[in-house]
């Protein structure tokens, strides 16, 4: 049986055969179980949600489990996934629930873990959790059920947080478009920019349950790039439905991507002396012209694999200042333990106001290496590195470049596809090599 959860908790489609309200208690129930071995006293939980509506059940439907588990239940509300973390470890509580999909289309949503500090859970733990799921243990009773009630300061004390981020780079004078996504950041974004002096044109701000990530956010720059040009801002910055993920455009509409923000930011932290050990952790999706471009500026590249909590991880282990994926999750450690898109963006706009260059200049600090990503849907993801004969032929595809590109094929944590990723001196070149992969995953892997 396939592994429940993936690289950012357990994601499907809302009430569908997998992620129903049934899942969602008795994973609440399991996780207040695991956790709370040898918890002295009764642990407190933080419950957060992005836009979706069906959030809204699972809220009720996670809360229930914590609440009948002994676990008291803190609501915040609609908040970025990086907000309930930094609240996890700012309140001092036990563990945090997010309900969010992230950059998926609104019929998705999930359930995601953060354990005491609001750091994301190991592989090992959530296994365990996994394992419990209806097991059979003695339920509290009386007094001892936990109680749920609500903090309304939460969401105020996260916007205060992220703007004391930037006590010596306020951004006045600067004009910055900001996109939504109709997510969580809807309720922080502008109010964060607006804080540190930015002037703000606002797209995807009006949520209603149903239009989180659809043609807008971090997925769909469309609306940002001409928004940007039209409204004439310095530049423009796009969050996803849970607002962990920053993508930015310049002033010509022109995109910059997570590789060349972390590049940026890379050297703005070795400037200031504060990149530990000259050292940045990325994945192995990032580009290899962000590797060369590291490698140029005397700047180190730890790699890991793919998913925010890797790059956590790597960090953490040894006390690294930054890291991040070409999706456009950031880690700032000295900020927060996840990916944050609304403090990522602070800090690339700071940058361009105390570097005096627009962002279009920055981000010529790395030069990409063509890369083509294709996601594979409707082939069976769990045998995609499995089967010999797709091994053979990502092998083949590897003896044709011949050390001038790269080849990353691997099944995504968080979506039913399987990514080719490939890397060659031109486009037209990874598109083929592309293709034949995409080709052969079809006919050996199709459901």
């Amino acid at each position: 049986m396939a592994r429940l959860f993936g690289t950012d908790g357990v994601r499907g489609l809302a009430n569908g055969p997998v992620l129903t309200a049934g899942l969602a208690l008795d994973l609440a129930m399991a996780a207040a179980h695991v956790l709370g071995r040898g918890a002295r006293g009764r642990l407190t939980a933080l419950v957060g949600r992005d836009t979706r509506a069906s959030g809204e059940f699972l809220e009720a439907a996670v809360t229930a489990g914590l609440a009948a588990a002994g676990v008291d239940v803190v609501l915040v509300g609609v908040l970025p996934t990086p907000g309930l973390a930094w609240l996890v470890a700012d309140r001092g509580a036990d563990l945090g629930v997010m309900l969010s999909a992230s950059h998926n289309p609104m019929p998705d949503n999930g359930v995601k873990f953060l354990s005491r500090g609001g750091v994301k859970l190991p592989d090992e733990v959530e296994d365990l959790i996994e394992q419990e799921l209806g097991a059979d243990w003695e339920l509290p009773r009386g007094d001892r059920v936990g109680r749920v009630r609500q903090d309304p300061q939460a969401i105020e004390d996260y916007i205060a947080h992220l703007i004391a981020s930037l006590p010596n780079g306020r951004l006045n004078g600067l004009r910055v478009v900001l996109d939504a996504a109709n997510g969580a950041a809807s309720r922080t974004a502008v109010a964060a920019f607006e804080g540190v002096g930015a002037e703000v044109v606002g797209i995807s701000l009006d949520p209603d349950g149903y239009n989180i990530n659809q043609n807008c956010g971090s997925t769909d720059l469309t609306a940002l790039r001409a928004t940007a040009v039209s409204q004439g801002c310095d530049l423009g910055l796009a969050f996803d439905g849970d607002a962990d993920r920053c993508l930015a455009v310049d002033h010509l509409g022109q995109v910059v991507d997570g590789d060349q923000i972390l590049a940026i930011l890379a050297l703005a932290l070795k400037d200031e002396g504060r990149l530990h050990l000259d050292t940045v952790v990325a994945t192995v999706m990032s580009n290899l012209g962000f590797h060369q471009a590291m490698r140029a500026h005397g700047i180190a590249v730890d790699t890991t694999k793919v998913g925010d909590r890797y790059v956590l991880e790597a960090m953490n282990a040894n006390n690294f200042t930054l890291g991040g994926e070409q999706s456009g999750h950031v880690i700032l450690s000295e900020y927060a333990t996840t990916g944050d898109g609304v403090l990522t963006g602070l800090h690339l706009a700071s940058r361009v106001v105390q570097a005096k260059q627009p962002l279009a200049q920055l981000a010529q600090v790395m030069r990409a290496v063509p890369q083509v990503m294709i996601n594979v849907a409707g082939v069976d993801r769990a045998r995609a590195n499995l089967d010999p004969q797709v091994n053979r032929a990502v092998r083949r595809a590897g003896e044709r470049l011949d050390g001038r590109g790269r080849i990353l094929l691997r099944p995504s944590g968080t979506e039913p596809v399987v990514r080719v990723m490939v890397e060659a001196p031109t486009t037209q070149e990874a598109e083929a090599v592309a293709l034949e992969l995409v080709a052969t995953l079809r006919e050996r892997l199709s459901l």
